[in-house]
């Protein structure tokens, strides 16, 4: 089979598309035919280096985290599923023209759903959603600080966040207050506007997709004892302050992401895909989603 294959950490053209043995399903396990999977900003960050002391890489490897596609073969075991069958997941070597996945992650893909659609949601849906249900464990009326809401993970964070009732302040670039206008939180505020951001104290959490010096400038925003939950961890300076920090690792969550790929469905909140791009393209993919694409792309073999 066709795959993309990680030689070594370091620029897009560490990244080679070649051929390589298709794997096979152990017991529990599927073979599925990949028809979509999308680029995710950990796939540049694991690429780079940068996340090697918190996530090493036995290189070589294949990347990718997202997959959308059909079930080729089942495992020993496996009476869940059928041959056939349309599924997505987050699993693992997945810029390939097969992977195999355990079959208890797998969520069958609802028929309103192309296969690229489906490609774009398990990881950032999964990730912000856990982000609010695991690390803030909202209630009612509680406010969050939302960082990078136009993003996959920030726009499923921040539908989670009022299906629990709580009240999100998002905080985004000056040129992008219009379209987060659309995200119908309780607030916008831009990351430029000291004044803005000023009206806004003893906020109770602080839900961060972003990290770094944005999430430096938002934690001032916090109450004492305020939870500060992070999927990209948390700057120095959150030993600054007398907050709880929560880091998120995303999990599989087979029975989440069908409930927000129906969600999705029905038009409560969305994905956007920027590109679609064929997976021998894979370099130039991560190159625009690092430079910022406006949203999802997916690659196909």
């Amino acid at each position: 089979m066709k795959a993309v294959v990680l030689r070594a950490y370091g620029d897009v053209d560490q990244l080679s598309y070649e051929e390589v043995e298709r794997p096979r399903p152990g017991a529990g396990e599927v073979l599925l035919r990949i028809a979509a999977a999308s680029v995710n900003p950990i796939d540049w960050k694991l690429r780079s280096g940068a996340m090697k002391q918190f996530m090493p890489l036995e290189l070589p490897t294949i990347p990718g985290y997202d997959m959308a596609g059909e079930i080729a073969e089942l495992g020993p075991g496996v009476s869940s599923f059928k041959v056939g069958q349309r599924v997505m997941a987050v699993a693992s070597r997945t810029y390939a023209e097969h992977a195999v996945v355990k079959a208890d992650v797998l969520t069958l893909i609802p028929s309103a759903l192309s296969l690229e659609e489906a490609a774009a949601l398990p990881l950032v849906t999964l990730t912000g959603a856990q982000l609010i249900e695991r690390g803030i464990k909202p209630k009612t009326g509680q406010s969050i600080v939302l960082s990078g809401a136009l993003g996959g993970v920030g726009r499923t964070a921040a539908y989670v966040a009022d299906q629990h009732k709580a009240q999100v302040i998002a905080a985004v670039r000056p040129n992008q207050l219009e379209e987060a206008e659309s995200l119908g939180t309780r607030a916008v505020v831009s990351l430029e506007n000291e004044e803005g951001l000023a009206k806004f104290v003893n906020i109770d959490s602080f839900a961060d997709t972003v990290g770094g010096a944005v999430a430096a400038k938002l934690l001032k925003l916090l109450r004492p004892g305020a939870v500060y939950a992070t999927v990209v961890g948390a700057p120095p300076e959150a030993g600054n302050y007398d907050i709880r920090v929560e880091m998120v690792q995303v999990q599989p969550d087979p029975v989440r992401l069908a409930q927000l790929a129906e969600a999705i469905v029905k038009g409560e909140f969305k994905i956007p895909i920027a590109k679609v791009m064929k997976l021998s393209e894979a370099g130039e993919a991560q190159r625009l989603g690092e430079a910022g694409a406006g949203g999802k792309i997916v690659l196909v073999p």
